[in-house]
């Protein structure tokens, strides 16, 4: 279950927050839309278009946010959010998650919706954790995840994440897609689309050309720290001796500050401790980040000659007025008319299903 389409949007850092007015009606048109959606689909079909970009962006736009801003991936996520409160059974999804600390109460929030109803979403959890893992440390793009927002059926079969991460150099911000299942394999090729700002050179542990690197790293993991330390030391050593920073050409520039030797020795002994298996199992330890995982990488590279892909898996580009007058300032009214329709629409739709339901039921007594 793919989207259709994957694809790359400019998403420029905004600050600020969506004003009061606006905020309370995207949530109230976000309801009756997932509502309508629900009704006509079903649950799964959401997940699928949310994990299209290019609709995701789409409903940004309908709703009224600024058309090419890093909020519309925040703001809309927040507002799909409080929309289904209370209607998730009647919908069929629950939704997790969101900006800044409110991400990392990702896994709680999950494991409460799980006590409610009595099913196994425990591995939703490592779901979640994982595309967070591979979006932030296998793929090293430059940007840091600050956005996490999980969906889920609430049996756990089908889920689909949108995260965000921000690069403050460019000022630009990139959004991950992901829909998935429990078959789902997150450290090869799992991304189904990806939005950011331009097509740029990446350390992509998650391709299918890095899967020689991932073995060679999990390896470099589990054996003694003094032979690995001793090989990161050397790259160290000859970057002082031969100017501040080395540039490698097909990456980007790695500083020795951002290299902690005494904080590399810690992870190393740790992982090397608790042996895993594979680069997956890796990935997951907690303590393992983005420089752990770099530093190994540079090792299997430049000492045993065993690189990573740079293939970016960003590919190509790109109702009611936008909150900062583009294409034009949001009219209010027609956005609350939008909202009386859908709703009149979805009331409507429901009596007609009843009145369906109770000829069917009024048949089959007829013919008992």
């Amino acid at each position: 279950m793919a989207p259709t389409k994957t694809g790359t949007v400019n998403l420029p850092l905004h600050g600020g927050k969506a004003p009061a007015w606006l905020f309370n009606r995207m949530k109230k048109l976000s309801r009756e839309i997932l509502l309508m959606m629900a009704s006509e689909y079903g649950p799964c079909e959401i997940l699928y278009r949310i994990s299209d970009p290019l609709w995701f962006q789409a409903l940004g736009c309908v709703l009224g946010f600024d058309w090419h801003s890093s909020g519309v991936t925040t703001t809309v996520c927040g507002a799909l959010k409080e929309a289904i409160k209370g209607i998730e059974k009647e919908i069929g999804l629950h939704i997790a998650g969101g900006k800044g600390a409110t991400s990392r109460k990702t896994p709680k929030e999950i494991e409460k919706i799980q006590f409610k109803t009595g099913n196994n979403l425990r591995y939703l959890i490592y779901s979640s954790k994982m595309t967070a893992k591979v979006d932030n440390n296998a793929l090293q793009d430059g940007y840091q995840l600050y956005h996490h927002c999980f969906f889920f059926t609430p049996d756990g079969s089908k889920w689909a994440v949108i995260q965000q991460g921000m690069n403050e150099v460019n000022k630009m911000a990139r959004r991950y897609h992901w829909i998935g299942d429990k078959n789902i394999n997150f450290i090869c090729e799992p991304h189904t689309a990806i939005c950011c700002d331009s097509k740029s050179k990446v350390m992509n542990l998650v391709a299918k050309e890095s899967i020689e690197c991932q073995q060679t790293i999990t390896e470099l993991a589990i054996q003694n720290p003094k032979s690995t330390l001793k090989d990161f030391l050397m790259i160290v050593n000859y970057q002082e001796n031969q100017e501040k920073k080395y540039k490698f050409p097909s990456r980007h520039d790695i500083f020795l500050s951002d290299i902690d030797k005494n904080r590399i020795e810690k992870i190393l002994l740790s992982t090397y401790e608790r042996k895993p298996k594979n680069f997956e199992e890796l990935l997951s330890l907690s303590g393992v980040g983005p420089k752990t995982i770099r530093s190994l990488a540079l090792i299997s590279e430049l000492v045993y000659g065993v690189s990573y892909s740079t293939k970016d898996p960003a590919r190509f580009s790109f109702a009611h007025g936008g909150k900062d007058g583009i294409p034009y300032p949001v009219d209010k009214n027609t956005y609350d008319k939008s909202i009386e329709i859908l709703h009149k629409a979805i009331k409507e739709a429901k009596v007609e299903k009843s009145e369906k339901i109770n000829a069917i039921k009024r048949l089959a007594q007829f013919y008992n």
